[in-house]
Protein backbone atom coordinates (compact mmCIF):
# COMPACT_ATOMS: atom_id res chain seq x y z
CA UNK A 1 0.00 0.00 0.00
CA UNK A 2 1.30 3.44 -0.91
CA UNK A 3 -0.09 6.48 0.89
CA UNK A 4 -0.53 9.54 -1.30
CA UNK A 5 1.02 12.89 -0.46
CA UNK A 6 -1.21 15.68 0.76
CA UNK A 7 -0.56 17.80 -2.30
CA UNK A 8 -1.20 16.70 -5.86
CA UNK A 9 1.28 17.30 -8.68
CA UNK A 10 0.36 18.69 -12.08
CA UNK A 11 3.83 18.33 -13.57
CA UNK A 12 7.17 16.96 -12.47
CA UNK A 13 10.41 16.83 -14.43
CA UNK A 14 13.22 14.72 -12.95
CA UNK A 15 16.91 15.43 -13.46
CA UNK A 16 19.93 13.68 -11.97
CA UNK A 17 19.92 15.67 -8.71
CA UNK A 18 17.03 18.12 -9.03
CA UNK A 19 13.28 17.98 -9.60
CA UNK A 20 11.17 20.75 -11.10
CA UNK A 21 7.67 20.47 -9.70
CA UNK A 22 4.31 22.16 -9.99
CA UNK A 23 1.70 21.66 -7.26
CA UNK A 24 -2.04 21.94 -7.91
CA UNK A 25 -2.71 23.57 -4.53
CA UNK A 26 -0.29 26.43 -5.31
CA UNK A 27 -1.16 27.38 -8.89
CA UNK A 28 1.22 29.71 -10.66
CA UNK A 29 4.36 28.42 -8.91
CA UNK A 30 7.20 26.19 -10.08
CA UNK A 31 9.41 24.78 -7.32
CA UNK A 32 12.95 23.41 -7.60
CA UNK A 33 13.55 20.47 -5.26
CA UNK A 34 16.49 18.14 -4.61
CA UNK A 35 15.75 14.65 -5.97
CA UNK A 36 16.84 13.14 -2.63
CA UNK A 37 13.55 14.45 -1.22
CA UNK A 38 11.83 11.45 -2.80
CA UNK A 39 14.41 8.80 -1.86
CA UNK A 40 14.20 8.95 1.95
CA UNK A 41 11.34 7.63 4.08
CA UNK A 42 12.54 9.55 7.15
CA UNK A 43 11.08 13.10 7.15
CA UNK A 44 14.07 14.32 9.17
CA UNK A 45 16.45 13.36 6.37
CA UNK A 46 14.57 15.26 3.67
CA UNK A 47 16.07 18.56 2.49
CA UNK A 48 13.82 21.52 1.90
CA UNK A 49 12.80 23.34 -1.26
CA UNK A 50 15.69 25.10 -3.02
CA UNK A 51 13.72 27.89 -4.68
CA UNK A 52 10.30 28.77 -6.01
CA UNK A 53 9.36 30.83 -9.06
CA UNK A 54 6.07 32.69 -9.39
CA UNK A 55 4.70 31.84 -12.83
CA UNK A 56 1.07 32.40 -13.76
CA UNK A 57 -1.11 30.26 -16.04
CA UNK A 58 1.44 27.46 -16.42
CA UNK A 59 0.36 24.33 -18.32
CA UNK A 60 3.67 22.46 -18.49
CA UNK A 61 7.32 22.61 -17.47
CA UNK A 62 10.63 21.03 -18.50
CA UNK A 63 14.22 21.08 -17.20
CA UNK A 64 17.14 21.49 -19.61
CA UNK A 65 20.00 18.96 -19.44
CA UNK A 66 21.91 20.40 -22.40
CA UNK A 67 25.19 22.11 -21.33
CA UNK A 68 24.62 24.84 -23.96
CA UNK A 69 21.59 26.02 -21.99
CA UNK A 70 22.61 24.91 -18.50
CA UNK A 71 20.63 25.84 -15.38
CA UNK A 72 17.48 26.60 -17.37
CA UNK A 73 13.91 25.39 -17.23
CA UNK A 74 10.93 26.20 -19.40
CA UNK A 75 7.26 26.67 -18.63
CA UNK A 76 4.49 26.38 -21.18
CA UNK A 77 2.00 29.18 -20.61
CA UNK A 78 -1.10 30.64 -22.20
CA UNK A 79 0.08 31.67 -25.68
CA UNK A 80 3.76 31.87 -24.75
CA UNK A 81 6.86 29.97 -23.67
CA UNK A 82 8.97 31.23 -20.77
CA UNK A 83 12.60 30.04 -20.38
CA UNK A 84 14.13 30.86 -16.98
CA UNK A 85 17.75 30.65 -15.79
CA UNK A 86 17.54 29.51 -12.16
CA UNK A 87 20.98 30.96 -11.30
CA UNK A 88 20.68 34.45 -12.78
CA UNK A 89 16.90 34.75 -12.85
CA UNK A 90 17.07 35.88 -16.51
CA UNK A 91 13.95 35.11 -18.53
CA UNK A 92 13.28 34.71 -22.25
CA UNK A 93 9.76 34.90 -23.63
CA UNK A 94 8.57 33.43 -26.93
CA UNK A 95 5.05 34.36 -28.03
CA UNK A 96 2.86 31.60 -29.47
CA UNK A 97 -0.62 31.45 -30.97
CA UNK A 98 -1.84 28.72 -28.60
CA UNK A 99 -1.47 27.36 -25.06
CA UNK A 100 1.61 25.14 -24.59
CA UNK A 101 0.49 21.87 -22.94
CA UNK A 102 3.64 19.73 -23.33
CA UNK A 103 7.39 20.40 -23.41
CA UNK A 104 10.72 18.59 -23.61
CA UNK A 105 14.30 19.77 -24.08
CA UNK A 106 16.68 17.92 -26.38
CA UNK A 107 19.98 16.86 -24.81
CA UNK A 108 22.18 16.84 -27.93
CA UNK A 109 21.12 20.25 -29.23
CA UNK A 110 19.87 23.41 -27.45
CA UNK A 111 16.32 22.82 -28.72
CA UNK A 112 13.05 22.96 -26.81
CA UNK A 113 10.08 21.05 -28.25
CA UNK A 114 6.55 22.24 -27.51
CA UNK A 115 3.09 20.73 -28.02
CA UNK A 116 0.11 23.09 -28.21
CA UNK A 117 -3.65 23.10 -27.71
CA UNK A 118 -4.00 23.97 -31.40
CA UNK A 119 -2.34 20.66 -32.38
CA UNK A 120 0.92 22.29 -33.46
CA UNK A 121 4.31 20.95 -32.34
CA UNK A 122 7.28 23.28 -32.78
CA UNK A 123 10.88 23.60 -31.62
CA UNK A 124 12.82 26.60 -30.33
CA UNK A 125 16.57 27.17 -30.30
CA UNK A 126 16.86 28.58 -26.76
CA UNK A 127 20.06 30.46 -27.64
CA UNK A 128 17.92 32.97 -29.54
CA UNK A 129 16.74 36.21 -28.02
CA UNK A 130 13.10 36.97 -27.29
CA UNK A 131 10.94 37.12 -30.38
CA UNK A 132 7.25 37.88 -30.80
CA UNK A 133 6.78 36.55 -34.33
CA UNK A 134 6.80 32.96 -35.57
CA UNK A 135 10.14 33.06 -37.46
CA UNK A 136 12.04 31.43 -34.59
CA UNK A 137 10.18 28.12 -34.98
CA UNK A 138 12.73 25.61 -36.31
CA UNK A 139 10.51 22.53 -36.80
CA UNK A 140 6.73 22.54 -37.18
CA UNK A 141 4.49 19.46 -37.04
CA UNK A 142 0.70 19.30 -36.84
CA UNK A 143 -1.92 17.11 -35.14
CA UNK A 144 -5.68 17.53 -35.61
CA UNK A 145 -6.26 17.92 -31.86
CA UNK A 146 -4.57 19.36 -28.77
CA UNK A 147 -1.15 17.79 -28.11
CA UNK A 148 -0.98 16.48 -24.54
CA UNK A 149 2.41 14.74 -24.41
CA UNK A 150 5.68 14.68 -26.39
CA UNK A 151 8.69 12.39 -25.97
CA UNK A 152 11.98 12.54 -27.85
CA UNK A 153 13.54 9.17 -28.58
CA UNK A 154 17.13 8.66 -27.47
CA UNK A 155 18.86 9.49 -30.77
CA UNK A 156 16.61 12.58 -31.05
CA UNK A 157 15.76 11.89 -34.69
CA UNK A 158 12.22 10.87 -33.71
CA UNK A 159 9.51 12.43 -31.56
CA UNK A 160 6.45 10.68 -30.11
CA UNK A 161 3.31 12.77 -29.59
CA UNK A 162 -0.19 12.10 -28.23
CA UNK A 163 -3.29 14.26 -28.59
CA UNK A 164 -6.83 14.71 -27.26
CA UNK A 165 -8.28 12.69 -30.14
CA UNK A 166 -6.53 9.60 -28.78
CA UNK A 167 -3.95 9.53 -31.56
CA UNK A 168 -0.31 8.66 -30.86
CA UNK A 169 2.12 9.39 -33.69
CA UNK A 170 5.85 8.87 -34.21
CA UNK A 171 7.40 11.73 -36.20
CA UNK A 172 10.69 11.69 -38.09
CA UNK A 173 12.19 15.10 -37.29
CA UNK A 174 14.53 14.94 -40.29
CA UNK A 175 11.65 14.75 -42.78
CA UNK A 176 8.85 16.24 -40.62
CA UNK A 177 6.66 13.24 -41.50
CA UNK A 178 4.63 10.80 -39.42
CA UNK A 179 6.17 7.33 -39.79
CA UNK A 180 4.03 5.29 -37.33
CA UNK A 181 0.70 5.46 -35.51
CA UNK A 182 -0.10 3.57 -32.30
CA UNK A 183 -3.82 2.77 -32.27
CA UNK A 184 -6.15 2.05 -29.36
CA UNK A 185 -5.37 4.95 -27.00
CA UNK A 186 -8.44 6.68 -25.55
CA UNK A 187 -8.47 10.41 -24.77
CA UNK A 188 -10.94 13.24 -25.26
CA UNK A 189 -9.92 16.06 -22.94
CA UNK A 190 -7.23 14.99 -20.43
CA UNK A 191 -3.52 15.82 -20.35
CA UNK A 192 -2.09 12.29 -20.26
CA UNK A 193 1.61 11.35 -20.47
CA UNK A 194 3.46 8.91 -22.73
CA UNK A 195 6.12 6.54 -21.38
CA UNK A 196 8.80 5.28 -23.77
CA UNK A 197 11.21 2.47 -22.86
CA UNK A 198 13.62 2.00 -25.76
CA UNK A 199 15.64 -0.69 -23.97
CA UNK A 200 12.60 -2.99 -23.99
CA UNK A 201 11.14 -1.47 -27.16
CA UNK A 202 7.87 -0.46 -25.50
CA UNK A 203 5.45 2.46 -25.45
CA UNK A 204 3.07 2.72 -22.50
CA UNK A 205 0.11 5.07 -22.04
CA UNK A 206 -2.92 5.24 -19.75
CA UNK A 207 -6.15 6.28 -21.41
CA UNK A 208 -9.02 8.37 -20.15
CA UNK A 209 -10.91 5.05 -19.88
CA UNK A 210 -8.34 4.06 -17.17
CA UNK A 211 -6.91 1.23 -19.30
CA UNK A 212 -3.12 0.96 -19.52
CA UNK A 213 -1.94 -0.02 -23.00
CA UNK A 214 1.49 -1.26 -24.05
CA UNK A 215 2.63 -1.15 -27.69
CA UNK A 216 5.69 -2.38 -29.53
CA UNK A 217 7.81 0.61 -30.51
CA UNK A 218 9.10 -1.29 -33.53
CA UNK A 219 5.87 -2.25 -35.33
CA UNK A 220 3.22 -0.27 -33.35
CA UNK A 221 1.39 -3.52 -32.45
CA UNK A 222 -0.75 -3.37 -29.29
CA UNK A 223 0.82 -5.96 -26.98
CA UNK A 224 -1.20 -5.72 -23.79
CA UNK A 225 -4.19 -3.93 -22.28
CA UNK A 226 -4.45 -3.70 -18.49
CA UNK A 227 -7.70 -2.54 -16.81
CA UNK A 228 -7.50 -0.42 -13.69
CA UNK A 229 -7.93 -2.33 -10.40
CA UNK A 230 -10.26 0.51 -9.32
CA UNK A 231 -13.58 1.56 -10.91
CA UNK A 232 -12.87 3.89 -13.83
CA UNK A 233 -13.40 7.59 -13.12
CA UNK A 234 -11.78 10.85 -14.17
CA UNK A 235 -10.27 11.33 -10.69
CA UNK A 236 -8.81 7.79 -10.57
CA UNK A 237 -6.78 7.59 -13.79
CA UNK A 238 -3.76 5.37 -12.98
CA UNK A 239 -0.20 6.68 -13.01
CA UNK A 240 2.30 4.15 -14.36
CA UNK A 241 6.03 3.68 -14.84
CA UNK A 242 7.78 0.81 -16.64
CA UNK A 243 11.26 -0.29 -15.60
CA UNK A 244 13.61 -2.76 -17.26
CA UNK A 245 15.09 -3.61 -13.85
CA UNK A 246 12.65 -3.09 -11.02
CA UNK A 247 14.41 -3.23 -7.69
CA UNK A 248 17.93 -2.52 -8.96
CA UNK A 249 20.50 -3.83 -11.40
CA UNK A 250 19.48 -7.45 -10.92
CA UNK A 251 15.78 -6.67 -11.12
CA UNK A 252 13.40 -7.87 -13.81
CA UNK A 253 11.17 -5.86 -16.17
CA UNK A 254 7.84 -4.78 -14.73
CA UNK A 255 5.16 -2.11 -14.54
CA UNK A 256 4.28 -0.13 -11.42
CA UNK A 257 0.76 1.33 -11.30
CA UNK A 258 -0.48 3.83 -8.73
CA UNK A 259 -4.23 4.41 -8.31
CA UNK A 260 -5.43 6.65 -5.49
CA UNK A 261 -3.57 5.29 -2.40
CA UNK A 262 -2.69 1.88 -3.83
CA UNK A 263 0.43 0.70 -5.65
CA UNK A 264 0.36 -2.36 -7.93
CA UNK A 265 3.08 -4.36 -9.65
CA UNK A 266 2.66 -6.17 -12.98
CA UNK A 267 5.40 -8.49 -14.17
CA UNK A 268 6.46 -8.35 -17.82
CA UNK A 269 7.58 -11.35 -19.83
Amino acid sequence: MLHSREKSLFSLTHVSKLCLMGIAETPGCASLLPASLFSSTNPGDRPGMLCSFKISTAWSCAWCLNPQADNCFSTGLTRRVLVTNVVTGHRQTFGTSSDVLAQQFATQTPMLYNGCRSGEIFSIDVRQRNRKGQSWKAIRLFHDSAVTSIRLLEAEHYLMAADMAGKIKLWDLRTAKCVKQYKGHHNEYAVLPLHVNEEEGLLTAVGQDCYTRIWSLQDAHLLRTIPSPHPASKDAIPSVVFSSRLGGRRGVPGLLMAVKQDLYHFSYN
